[in-house]
């Protein structure tokens, strides 16, 4: 789960970590009372968006009175922004933060993510702020100094200090770095954070270390002990239909192709793509209906898929171990005629019950096609959509 940079740092300011005054402001009116209540000579207008390149799409912006930022609110609320992460659809922009100004002198990075080589949470710390850590790793891979962290001891002071000083954050200010290091791996640790970044963290011209962004997300299956990071979930940033799978207990993933895909485990879901793929066809979604489905859960599941207009065909892919293939049939029965379905369906089913849910399908008097295999039926469905 992703939450926005003002919520961000919210969380960040609560862990003893600076950052700059600011407001949260749904509407342009909001936005100007924000601003005449932070008294700041330069106010700073960010569009509340969960995505990266806001400030190269426009949705940042730096006012110097109060008219201004009436006029930038203006322009970025509604405003739908596109940027490289939103890909070509883009968001649009529901929320703004307030922000006072900022007398930069210099402009780090630090982040957090979890090695998958080494098992460990990383510190990652570069002098190259405010630029993407993707860019710095591919054009200055010598500046980016990392931290493994050993989870019994957590983040050392030695280890922040290190990286501070490896980053040539002055002397002086190197107190307040480690500070700021130490509540963020706090922070990624007690919210069970998947990635935590501060791009950039500044030093200003008074001698003040502070997070100026904050970005984070979350392990999902984490949340049911993280109710105060579960309040910050804004469904407006969401795709609907993974909204809706949520409510099942459904594992859903909206994607660009035309076969809608529903399959028992992650594993085979994943592959059950790739065969699809292999065949030249394009799979509409990653659709998991879980070891334990029931027959209302699959036709739930079958809805779903359904609600995407792209799709032109379905391949049902269940492998029986703790699923019974029958409970799978019988929703794929109930589903079609819920829907009254006139699209192509693929089934392949194997496992426990298997002669049973073969036979509830073929007595359904559905148009149904069967396959023997998984690339049986990747196969089919390929050619029956085109």
């Amino acid at each position: 789960m992703n939450i926005h940079e003002y919520q961000g740092k919210e969380l960040l300011r609560s862990y003893g970590v600076r950052v700059p005054n600011g407001k949260v402001a749904f509407t342009v009116d909001e936005a100007v009372k924000a601003a005449t209540e932070l008294r700041s000579t330069v106010t700073v207008i960010k569009a509340q968006i969960h995505a990266g390149g806001r400030g190269k799409a426009g949705g940042v912006k730096v006012a110097k009175s109060i008219d201004e930022v009436h006029r930038y609110a203006s322009e970025i609320l509604g405003k739908t922004l596109i940027t490289h992460q939103t890909g070509s659809e883009g968001k649009v922009v529901k929320r703004l933060l307030i922000e006072e100004g900022c007398d930069i002198k210099n402009e780090y990075y630090i982040g957090l993510v979890i090695d998958r080589f080494t098992s460990k949470v990383v510190m990652m710390a570069s002098e190259e702020g405010g630029t993407e850590i993707e860019v710095v790793a591919k054009r200055s891979p010598e500046k980016i100094y990392k931290e493994i962290i050993d989870p019994v001891v957590g983040l050392q002071a030695f280890q922040a200090r290190r990286l501070a000083f490896n980053i040539n954050i002055p002397n002086e200010l190197i107190g307040q770095t480690v500070k700021c290091m130490l509540g963020l791996y706090k922070v990624f640790t007690e919210k069970d954070c998947s990635i935590a970044e501060i791009n950039p963290l500044v030093t200003t011209k008074d001698g003040i270390v502070m997070a100026l962004d904050a970005k984070f997300n979350f392990d999902s299956n984490a949340l049911y002990r993280n109710k105060d990071i579960l309040a910050y979930r804004d469904l407006d940033e969401e795709d609907e239909k993974e909204i809706e799978a949520s409510k099942s207990d459904l594992s859903y993933i909206s994607l660009d192709g035309n076969i809608g895909c529903m399959v028992n485990g992650a594993g085979l879901a994943m592959a059950t793509m790739d065969i699809i793929k292999h065949y030249q066809g394009e799979p509409a979604n990653f659709l998991d209906v879980g070891g334990g489905a029931t027959s209302k859960k699959v036709t739930e599941a079958f809805k779903l898929i359904l609600s995407d207009e792209n799709v032109k065909g379905i391949f049902v892919n269940i492998f029986g171990g703790i699923m019974k293939c029958d409970v799978i049939a019988e929703g794929i029965v109930e589903a079609t005629k819920q829907v009254d379905l006139n699209l192509p369906l693929v089934v392949r089913l194997e496992g426990t019950n298997v002669e049973a849910g073969k036979k509830i399908l073929i007595e359904s008097g559905l148009n149904i096609t069967s396959a023997n295999s998984m690339a049986d039926g990747a196969k089919k469905i390929v050619s029956l959509v085109k």
